[in-house]
């Protein structure tokens, strides 16, 4: 079992202690999430480890385990998915891939048992039944509300797309192979790609039905970008070894190496992961910020306006002359940086707000309904709704008729977005939102910044620009 963390006499803790177990005792009245608000929600998910101490000490540094022993949070788990849903949710146009894999772990090595097309309960059932398989079904959030509610409102607490599987494993058997995650892929990108593994960025394991024998290992990668299976004759003895029950959670970094299965002799096992934090690193925000840092720069400078070499594209290797102008080029955009108020965001603002989650019983297919009355007028005061599925940013015009390219201000938000496609990649999404002249900016972020303003009092220049912005 992993150790608890210890004080020494200096108050810091006794050697390493990469993974801190917490057991929690049963409360006289019952125990569920805070869904009231995300970080209430978050704070209730790791209760009792309070969040400043999880960002420290846990965050991308070293597993949490924590034991709960507590009926009412364990009932409600087990609510969250049952392998009795399974039967429903065939019936309403489950595939194999897309929606559910099947696999068992063979001699140290992934065995898929995938079936074409549509996936059919009574097969589904005796795969799971006969061969001992793994059923693993795919983002299950959009088809059970309460984990749409979990996971909508973690989407707001990270600011990160928040995604999901369920494993259910039968008594004396195994899924997966020791193996550790890389970075999220989605829906049928999944099953291609890995074929039956999701690939979390950092996880959340929430045990709901059942027991789990789990095994972590130490990571040969630390905050790994590329998934792998790993030997055991590798990878060594286990750093932790622990079973979980329902109520329990478990959080690893991306890149821990971990195998689990169900013991022999009990009932099957259902867990969720929940995974974040995917294509979130510092170095895919400086590829998506750099391409408008670069565009703002060339023009005001015509060095980076200049064509590159002749022939420079036909070299299989970079000239000394070409990596002392990129470095140079690299040097001068560091020192704009600097002084620079607006990062120009390429596509991370805009994907986040695409392929989110809808706020909980609002979208989905639902029409919002527009406010009753006459518009707002300028002695009038307006607030902005649902602020934590708006995101707003700046980048060039992308109205392709436009050859300026001039800079816009958008507002994407995620009120229409359906649940149905959320993290199936493949599937067809589309934005919503709205586009703004360059000069409304700062209008824009005073209605961001307030919890109510007057029109009259917004940063612009006539009367008649205060209203429209307020009728759009």
């Amino acid at each position: 079992m992993p150790k608890k963390v210890k004080p020494a006499g200096d108050g810091k803790e006794e050697g390493p202690v990469p993974c801190k177990q917490v057991k929690v005792e049963a409360a006289g009245g019952p125990s569920p999430l805070n869904l009231d608000s995300p970080s209430g929600l978050f704070e209730s998910l790791i209760s009792p480890i309070k969040t400043e101490t999880f960002f420290k000490e846990f965050w991308e540094q070293k597993p949490l385990l924590i034991q709960r022993d507590d009926p009412v949070l364990a009932t409600y788990y087990r609510s969250l998915f049952r392998l009795s849903d399974l039967k429903s949710l065939c019936s309403r146009g489950m595939y194999y891939g897309r929606d559910v894999n099947v696999c068992r772990c063979v001699n140290g090595k992934k065995k898929v048992l995938n079936k074409d097309g549509k996936v059919h309960f009574l097969q589904l059932r005796k795969d799971f039944d006969q061969k001992r398989a793994t059923i693993q079904f795919h983002q299950p959030q959009r088809f059970k509300d309460e984990l749409w509610r979990i996971q909508e409102k973690l989407e707001c607490y990270f600011g990160s797309l928040v995604g999901s599987n369920v494993y259910i494993t039968p008594a004396g058997s195994q899924g997966l192979p020791p193996h550790y995650d890389d970075v999220e892929v989605r829906g049928e990108e999944t099953a291609r790609l890995r074929e039956d593994e999701l690939l979390p960025a950092r996880v959340f394991i929430l045990q709901l039905e059942g027991e789990k024998h789990w095994r972590l290992y130490h990571p040969t990668v630390p905050l790994a970008r590329e998934y792998s299976l790993e030997a055991e004759d590798r990878i060594g003895r286990p750093a932790h070894e622990f079973t979980l029950k329902p109520g329990d959670l478990l959080y690893f970094p991306r890149g821990t190496i971990h195998q689990a299965d169900t013991p022999s002799g009990l009932a099957h096992s259902t867990h969720v992961t929940i995974s974040t934090y995917q294509s979130s690193s510092w170095g895919d925000f400086l590829l998506d910020t750099v391409s408008g840092l670069v565009f703002d720069t060339a023009k005001a400078d015509v060095e980076l306006r200049a064509g590159i070499p002749r022939q420079l594209l036909l070299q299989v290797e970079t000239t000394a002359v070409a990596t002392r102008k990129l470095s140079g080029f690299l040097r001068m955009l560091a020192d704009r940086l600097e002084g620079t108020k607006e990062l120009l965001s390429a596509d991370m603002k805009k994907d986040f707000a695409m392929n989110r989650l809808p706020p909980y019983y609002l979208g989905d297919g639902v029409e919002l309904s527009t406010p009753g009355g006459q518009l707002p007028g300028l002695d009038s005061t307006v607030r902005l709704q649902f602020r934590d599925h708006v995101v707003l940013t700046v980048g060039p015009d992308q109205d392709p008729s436009d050859e300026t390219r001039e800079k816009m201000v958008y507002i994407y938000h995620s009120l229409k977005n359906r649940r149905e496609t959320h993290m199936m990649g493949n599937e067809e999404t589309e934005s919503h939102g709205l586009r703004f002249p360059l000069s409304h900016i700062d209008a824009l972020k005073q209605i961001w910044n307030s919890s109510a303003i007057s029109v009259k009092d917004l940063k612009l220049t006539t009367d008649e620009e205060k209203q429209s912005l307020h009728q759009t």
